[in-house]
């Protein structure tokens, strides 16, 4: 397994097969997606008020075949967080905001960049056949865009703007095409990723200039005639993104901020904000998209195989964060086979 120590330190270790408790399946884990959370951990030891208080197994993009449980044999995707079950949000139906869910590849919970690991039953979600175990794993970031679109009510005849054309941008896109979104404007600084929403359903592209808090805002209101749209998703983690993401919301619109910046803080215009009468809604995790972001794929609605841009086998593990932090692609992914 990969161990994180410290700032950029993960070491290859051997270590006892993990064993499933009561409710838990034994996996063979097949792929692991690197996340943009992972490369905070990679690269800040930490991410937002959480830091690395011990060595940390990274890796909560993942899909295994079970080798002990009720699915023996199957390939399943995991979803990477454990809600309590018990308190007040999760009896409500929102597990993603549980005060004390764990999470893979988070905190004092082991993740997956591993051979073996033990997780919840009620957490495996077996794949249909014909999916691979690549996609299975990308099935974790598809179903975190379709949360994020459902806060924003994205349906049929809806102006979307998505900022931020990684990997969950990317699935915003595409589930924002399927959803029968009217108009798609998306913008990102990467030529390449910007490229890629093209080809995966945006109408609109907007490029924004390199450098932290550079501005999209004209090109922004151009693209949509100074109207404004619907619903404008933040994935890129950056003020000057959140910023663009407000100016760029019609009046009565809203904004859906998924982004995590590195400093752990987040601001925007609050008189153009409140002169709008914007809705703003703060995306966490999923809630409840597995079953749809599976369908999506096993239709051909959503592409996930077009995202991976690179495969590297766990023994290479720090290479792995080293291509994903220079994103010169979409999607790293690791193999521990």
């Amino acid at each position: 397994m990969a161990r994180l120590h410290g700032i950029r330190d993960i070491r290859l270790l051997d270590e006892a097969a993990p064993r499933p408790g009561p409710g838990e399946s034994l996996l063979r884990v097949e792929a692991v997606g690197i996340c943009g959370s992972d490369l905070h951990w990679w690269a800040e030891g930490g991410i937002g008020d959480a830091g690395l208080a011990s060595p940390l197994v990274l890796g909560h993009e993942f899909a295994g075949t079970v080798v002990e449980g009720p699915l023996a044999g199957r390939l399943v995707a995991a979803d990477p967080s454990i809600p309590c079950g018990a308190c007040d949000r999760c009896r409500e139906g929102d597990q993603n905001l549980c005060p004390t869910v764990r999470h893979a590849g988070h905190g004092a919970t082991d993740g997956a960049l591993r051979e073996l690991i033990a997780w919840p039953d009620h957490c495996l979600f077996p794949v249909p056949d014909g999916l691979s175990a690549t996609e299975a794993a990308l099935l974790e970031p598809l179903a975190v865009a379709l949360h994020a679109l459902g806060l924003g009510r994205v349906r049929e005849g809806t102006t979307v703007g998505v900022l931020g054309c990684g990997p969950i941008g990317l699935c915003a896109v595409q589930a924002a095409r399927e959803l029968g979104a009217s108009r798609i404007v998306a913008v990102e600084r990467l030529p390449h990723r910007l490229a890629a929403a093209a080809r995966m359903g945006a109408t609109d592209v907007v490029p924004v200039g390199p450098g932290p808090g550079a501005s999209a805002e004209s090109a922004l209101l151009d693209a949509t005639e100074g109207v404004g749209l619907d619903v404008v998703v933040e994935l890129a983690g950056d003020p000057g993104a959140v910023e663009d993401a407000v100016a760029a919301a019609r009046p009565g619109g809203t904004v859906v901020i998924g982004g995590i910046p590195a400093d752990d803080r987040t601001s925007f215009s609050a008189s153009l904000a409140r002169r709008k009468g914007l809705t703003i809604r703060i995306a966490r995790r999923l809630r409840g998209t597995y079953p749809r972001a599976i369908a999506l794929v096993e239709s051909g609605a959503v592409d996930l195989r077009s995202l991976v841009t690179a495969i590297v086998p766990l023994t290479r593990a720090a290479e792995a964060f080293r291509v994903a932090e220079a994103r010169t692609g979409i999607k790293v992914v690791v193999a521990p086979d």
